[in-house]
C-alpha cells in the first residue's frame, strides 16, 4: 500500500513539474524592449502595424500612450477602413464613444468599408443594438463581411452566428475558409475541432493551411500548437505574422523562445506582434467570454 501511495505522489508530482506555466516570465530587458518597438510601432508611417502597436501597449497597460499617438489621426482620417481601425484602437483604449464611428460606417451606404467596421466591432466587443450587424450578415454580398458580422453578433451570444461561421469554415474558397478557422480560434469550442482538423488537411498553401492550424492551438490542439511553434519560424513571412497573432489566444508559452528571435525580424509587423504576444503571455489568461 505504501508503495501503491508513493507511486501516485510521484505520479502527481511529476505531472505538476512538467505542466506549463500559466503565464510566460519575462525578464526585464526583454519586457523593456519588447514596450520600446510598441513605442517606435505606433508613430510608424506603416498604418496597420502601428494599429497592432497601439492595440498592444493597451493590452500592455499603457492605453493612454496608444490615446495620445491616435487621437490626432482620427479627425483628418478620410479612408473608411482606416478609420475603422483607428476607432477601433480608440475604444480598446477607452474611449468607447468611438464605436459610433465603426456603426455609422457599417451603416452607409459605401460597402468599402463595411468589411472592417464589422471586424473592428468584433475585435473591441462592440454591437450597437445588433440589427447592422445582423442585416450584414445575411445580406451583405461579400462573404468576408458576413462572416465578420456573424463573429461580433456571436460574442453577442446570437446563435445564428455561430451557424454561418461553421457553415464557411467548409467553403471551398479558402480566403473564407479562412477566416471562418481565425474566427473560430476566438469564439468556437472543442466541438469545431474537427472541422479545423479537416480544413488544414484541405488546404496545402502555407497561410490558409496555418490558419486552421493556429486556430486548432487556440482551441486545445497539442498538433495544432506543435504547427504554430513551427510556423514562428516559417520562411513566408504572413505565415510568421499570423503565428505571433494566434500566439496569445493560444496561450502559446513554450514558444516563448521563438518569439523572442522575431524581435529581430525584418518586417516590422512580425516585430511588433512579437513583442505583442511576449507581453500578453506575461500576464495571466483573458477571459474569452469577458
Amino acid at each position: 500500500m505504501r508503495w501503491i501511495i508513493g507511486l501516485t505522489l510521484l505520479t502527481v508530482a511529476t505531472s505538476s513539474f512538467a505542466a506549463e506555466p500559466a503565464v510566460l516570465t519575462l525578464d526585464d530587458a526583454t519586457r523593456e524592449r519588447c514596450l520600446s518597438i510598441l513605442r517606435a510601432g505606433v508613430n510608424s508611417e506603416e498604418f496597420w502595424p502601428s494599429m497592432h502597436a497601439a492595440e498592444a501597449l493597451t493590452q500592455a497597460g499603457f492605453p493612454a500612450e496608444a490615446k495620445k499617438a491616435l487621437s490626432p489621426r482620427l479627425p483628418v482620417e478620410v479612408d473608411d477602413q482606416r478609420r475603422c481601425g483607428l476607432a477601433r484602437e480608440l475604444v480598446r483604449a477607452g474611449d468607447v464613444a468611438h464605436a459610433q464611428i465603426m456603426l455609422d460606417i457599417l451603416g452607409g451606404d459605401n460597402r468599402y468599408g463595411h468589411t472592417h467596421a464589422c471586424e473592428s466591432l468584433f475585435k473591441v466587443w462592440q454591437f450597437g443594438d445588433g440589427k447592422l450587424l445582423r442585416h450584414a450578415m445575411f445580406t451583405a454580398p461579400e462573404a468576408k463581411t458576413r462572416l465578420m458580422a456573424a463573429a461580433a453578433l456571436a460574442r453577442r451570444g446570437d446563435t445564428d452566428a455561430r451557424g454561418v461561421i461553421r457553415a464557411l469554415i467548409t467553403d471551398a474558397d479558402g480566403d473564407t475558409a479562412r477566416i471562418a478557422a481565425w474566427i473560430l480560434a476566438r469564439v468556437g469550442d472543442k466541438s469545431d475541432i474537427p472541422a479545423l482538423r479537416a480544413g488544414s488537411k484541405r488546404f496545402t498553401e502555407p497561410l490558409t493551411k496555418a490558419y486552421f492550424d493556429h486556430a486548432l492551438a487556440c482551441l486545445g490542439d497539442d498538433e495544432g500548437m506543435k504547427m504554430l511553434i513551427q510556423n514562428l519560424k516559417h520562411s513566408d513571412a504572413a505565415v510568421r505574422t499570423y503565428a505571433c497573432e494566434f500566439a496569445p489566444d493560444a496561450r502559446a508559452i513554450a514558444a516563448k523562445e521563438n518569439l523572442i528571435a522575431l524581435l529581430d525580424d525584418n518586417v516590422l509587423d512580425i516585430r511588433i506582434r512579437a513583442a505583442q504576444a511576449l507581453l500578453v503571455l506575461s500576464k495571466p489568461p483573458a477571459n474569452r467570454d469577458r
